[in-house]
């Protein structure tokens, strides 16, 4: 029946769409891979409907973007794998002037505009973690949209791919409908995307490649048009060039940590890369932290790993930042997740929201999280988490 309410409120959500006939509709999207594949669905499925679509990636949430985003009237907005967690900030800032849709997997705050619509399956008893992605929940939509939109099945397991346990739960199911449709076909241990003749681990991994690395360089675009189209040979070389630059910069950060290994507390053990990334997107530090979560020799298995990254001030296609801000990712090494589970320990998300109460801007999942602070902030951050451990 969970599925059933989701259609439900879909259903809604469609007849308010169809009521306010937009010519276009504006769609922001996250720069990973999730990002990527939920931004070509939402968007594909829209166009079919004679809706023209202009995407805008965002990394992550600010207070002003949302801000200016919004104080137009008349608009029509999707926020797809991003936006859940700042509902309350985007209805906030919408006051009921735009009907805005969000198609999430992170974990939600509760919407107070009744024109800010949150389709996150959260809401019905699934899990962002295990069940599905933000792909997943935006071809769901689609689906409800229109059933011509099962050929984009195969990017709900591109974008899912980010999620460790494999096709769970709600993805399972988008598993065996694509196969059965013949929109992707076992490829040994894995499977190929038929119209594009590419696997789904390999094309995700370009797509992370094209959305977090090249976020100031063209990227996410280039990763939309790949999702629907295909890799073209520039951007097989666009991959290459921002895959060798990250490789580089994972090289000097790593070397770093074998010189003066990481800072610890009692709970955390962190680290500040600076501009070290410099030219990259954010989401970077939070691939380097799972990376980390795997290197037994670097890490201590008993301690969230946290990672501070400089933000740079320009947001393509928007501005300036007007404040200097620092990206902090927390993720949680693997013998610490039944802890999280047993509720023994707080979880990353909630983590990063209580210890960044009233200065930063927190999302994620239980063991993956991020949040945008001052760059004064830093060390407040890491003593306000070491109290809520403490205090758990």
């Amino acid at each position: 029946m969970q599925l059933e309410d989701f259609k439900s409120k879909a259903n809604q959500a469609i007849k308010e769409l169809k009521a306010v006939k937009p010519k276009e509709a504006i769609i922001v999207h996250h720069d990973d891979a999730d990002g990527l594949c939920s931004a070509a669905i939402t968007k594909k499925a829209l166009e079919r409907e004679g809706i023209k679509t202009k995407t805008f990636c965002l990394e992550k949430v600010y207070t002003e973007v949302i801000g200016d985003v919004h104080s137009k009237s008349g608009q029509t907005i999707f926020y797809v794998d991003i936006g859940s967690a700042h509902a309350d900030l985007i209805s906030e800032h919408n006051k009921g002037r735009n009907l805005t849709i969000i198609l999430d997997h992170h974990d939600p705050k509760l919407s107070k505009d009744p024109k800010v619509l949150d389709l996150n399956l959260e809401h019905y008893g699934f899990r962002g973690e295990t069940d599905f992605s933000g792909a997943t929940c935006c071809y769901l939509f689609a689906k409800v949209l229109s059933e011509s939109n099962v050929d984009l099945s195969y990017l709900v397991l591109v974008g899912s791919c980010e999620i460790p346990d494999g096709f769970m739960g709600i993805n399972k199911i988008v598993l065996e409908e694509a196969l059965k449709n013949g929109v992707i076909r076992q490829k040994g241990k894995s499977y190929e995307i038929t119209k594009l003749k590419m696997r789904v681990d390999a094309f995700f991994s370009k797509l992370q490649i094209l959305g977090a690395v090249g976020y100031y360089d063209g990227g996410p675009e280039i990763g939309i048009n790949a999702c629907l189209e295909g890799l073209s040979k520039e951007a097989e070389d666009k991959v290459n060039v921002l895959e060798a630059r990250r490789k580089e910069a994972n090289r000097r950060v790593l070397g770093r940590f074998y010189r003066e290994r990481l800072k610890e507390t009692e709970h955390i053990q962190w680290f500040d890369a600076g501009d070290m990334y410099a030219g990259m997107g954010t989401k970077v530090i939070g691939q380097f932290c799972s990376f980390l979560s795997y290197q037994t020799r670097l890490i201590k298995p008993d301690k969230y790993i946290l990672g501070f990254v400089n933000v740079p001030p320009e947001i393509p296609g928007w501005g300036k930042l007007e404040e200097k801000f620092v990206k902090a990712s927390v993720r949680v090494p693997k013998a610490m997740q039944t802890l999280i589970d047993g509720g023994k320990l707080p979880g990353a998300v909630n983590l990063l929201d209580r210890a960044s109460e009233g200065f930063g801007i927190a999302d994620g999942h239980q063991y993956a999280a991020s949040v945008i602070l001052p760059i004064d902030k830093k060390q407040m951050l890491i003593e306000n988490a070491g109290k809520i451990i403490d205090a758990h």
